[in-house]
């Protein structure tokens, strides 16, 4: 069982394919959760201050 084997998941991505392991429905569904988690926390982000260098001394 492995990359050859129409049954698994590993199988159907290498051949391309869809089906009861690897549905497209919960593949969208998925990706659709994990695109609103990262646009939710996004802006929750503060910015960081820059670093100044230092100025030496003469």
């Amino acid at each position: 069982m492995g990359r050859g084997d129409k049954k698994t998941a590993k199988g159907k991505r290498t051949i391309g394919s869809f089906g009861n392991s690897r549905s497209k429905d919960a593949i969208k569904a998925r990706l659709k959760r994990t695109a609103s988690k990262k646009t939710a926390d996004a802006p929750a982000a503060p910015a960081k201050a820059k670093k100044v260098a230092r100025k030496k001394a003469e």
